[in-house]
C-alpha cells in the first residue's frame, strides 16, 4: 500500500490520516504532524479510482456502498494499521479521516475496534447500521460534521453518533453551520481532542 510516512521517536503515538475522495496522501499528513507533535504518521493512500479521484473502496451511486468491496477494503485496511503498529510499537494509535477516509476508518474501527485507541471522523457517511460491537467499548470518538451538509445529511450523523455511544464509545460530536467543507472550529477541536491524551 502505498502510503507517506514520517517517523516519530522512541515510545510515541501512532497517527493514521485518511484523505477524502480526489485527495492522496498528502493531504493531511503535515498537518498530523502538527496535530500531533513527535508522533509517527502514516498517511495511506486509496487505491480506488472513481473517474480519476482516488478513494479507499467503490461506491455505486452518492452515498451507496458497494458492501462487498468496501468488507475486502476494510479487512485489507486492518491488516495494513496493525502492521504499523507492530513496526512501531506504538501503544497510543489515533486515526484521523474526512469524508471517505472517515468511512474506511469508521469501518475498520467496527470490524477490529483493538487497533484504534482515538480516532476523528471528519464528515462521515454511514449508511447502515452496523452490527454491535463491544470492542468499542471506552474508545474515544471525535465526530465533526456541518449542519447543511449534502453528502453527509446531519440524521445519519447524529445516528452514528448514537450507535458509538450505545456500544459504550466516549463520542464527542462538533457542529458547524457549513457544509461537508472542513471549518476551522473543527480543527479547534480536533486539538482539544488530541491534547488531553498525550
Amino acid at each position: 500500500m502505498i502510503a507517506a510516512q514520517s517517523e516519530g521517536g522512541a515510545g510515541a503515538p501512532l497517527l493514521l490520516t485518511f484523505h477524502g475522495t480526489g485527495g492522496n496522501e498528502r493531504q493531511f499528513h503535515e498537518l498530523g504532524q502538527v496535530l500531533l507533535p513527535g508522533a509517527h504518521v502514516v498517511s495511506p493512500r486509496g487505491d480506488v479510482s472513481e473517474h480519476g479521484a482516488l478513494r479507499f473502496f467503490r461506491r455505486t451511486g452518492e452515498g451507496v456502498y458497494d458492501m462487498e468491496d468496501l468488507a475486502r477494503r476494510t479487512a485489507a485496511m486492518g491488516d495494513f494499521v496493525a502492521e504499523e503498529i507492530a513496526r512501531t510499537g506504538a501503544r497510543r494509535v489515533v486515526g484521523l479521516g474526512y469524508s471517505n477516509g472517515a468511512n474506511i476508518l469508521a469501518s475498520v474501527m467496527f470490524a477490529r475496534p483493538e487497533l484504534f485507541t482515538d480516532a476523528v471522523l471528519l464528515h462521515p457517511l454511514i449508511p447502515f447500521v452496523p452490527p454491535p460491537q463491544p470492542g468499542l467499548a471506552g474508545r474515544r470518538v471525535l465526530i465533526t460534521a456541518g449542519r447543511q451538509d449534502p453528502i453527509c445529511p446531519a440524521p445519519l450523523t447524529q445516528a452514528l453518533a448514537g450507535w458509538l455511544e450505545g456500544q459504550r464509545a466516549e463520542v464527542a460530536l462538533h457542529w458547524h453551520p457549513g457544509g461537508h467543507d472542513v471549518a476551522r472550529t473543527e480543527w479547534e477541536a480536533v486539538q482539544g481532542f488530541l491534547e488531553p491524551v498525550a
